[in-house]
């Protein structure tokens, strides 16, 4: 990625890429469905953007009132090519996330596909920990808090869902990543900041928008 100030950065996909990312993760899953492998979609292995490493997450959505959430899990670091990493995401937000049944093949089409691409994780530094709500953007960073026992992270667009100002984005952070409410105001723990891009289906199988939760 290519810094420009501070912790903005070039988005690696225009808004007509939408369809592209959310077909992929979609044709990861129900391939995975048919046949318990993790493919790579023609579309990404051609296209060289995917060649990049990048973190990214996929989000599974119930096609209800709530837009409740079905299964999200991903990448939260650049460690691994986006064509590598945005299939194991969508098959893992399907089928691994432990706080949900894994997803059948007939529900696919009554589920909301969403995929998010991260920039990297940044660490908040500040001399006194109360000073962290401080430098958080609603709408625009996402956070990681790590600690002794564990880690937890929480997307951008997951502070607007639930209206969270600063403080309750990291009292949730907290007891996400196995802590207490209070965890994030501590010496042990440290608090990662990130932005996305978020590519979100209007309907199943439907037009996807973006929403470029960065400054």
């Amino acid at each position: 990625m290519t810094p420009l100030s501070g912790d903005h950065i070039v988005d690696p996909f225009a808004p007509s890429d939408g369809p592209i990312l959310i077909q992929s993760a979609r044709e990861s899953i129900t391939k995975f469905l048919e046949s318990q492998k993790i493919a790579i979609p023609n579309r990404m292995s051609i296209d060289p953007r995917f060649e990049r490493k990048l973190g990214c997450f996929v989000t599974l959505k119930r096609d209800d009132k709530e837009r409740s959430l079905r299964g999200c899990i991903g990448f939260p670091e650049p460690f691994y090519k986006l064509l590598e990493a945005l299939p194991e995401a969508a098959v893992y937000a399907a089928t691994e996330d432990p706080r949900f049944p894994p997803v059948v093949l007939s529900e696919m089409n009554s589920l909301l596909v969403e995929v998010s691409i991260l920039t990297e994780p940044v660490r908040i530094n500040v001399e006194n920990p109360k000073d962290i709500p401080k430098k958080i953007h609603i709408g625009v960073d996402g956070l990681i808090l790590k600690w002794s026992f564990g880690s937890g992270l929480l997307l951008p667009q997951v502070a607007l869902e639930f209206n969270w100002n600063a403080r309750e984005f990291l009292e949730n952070l907290s007891l996400k990543a196995g802590a207490p409410p209070n965890q994030w105001s501590t010496a042990g723990a440290n608090i990662y900041k990130f932005q996305a891009q978020v590519f979100q289906e209007t309907s199943p199988n439907g037009d996807v928008i973006i929403s470029n939760h960065q400054r």
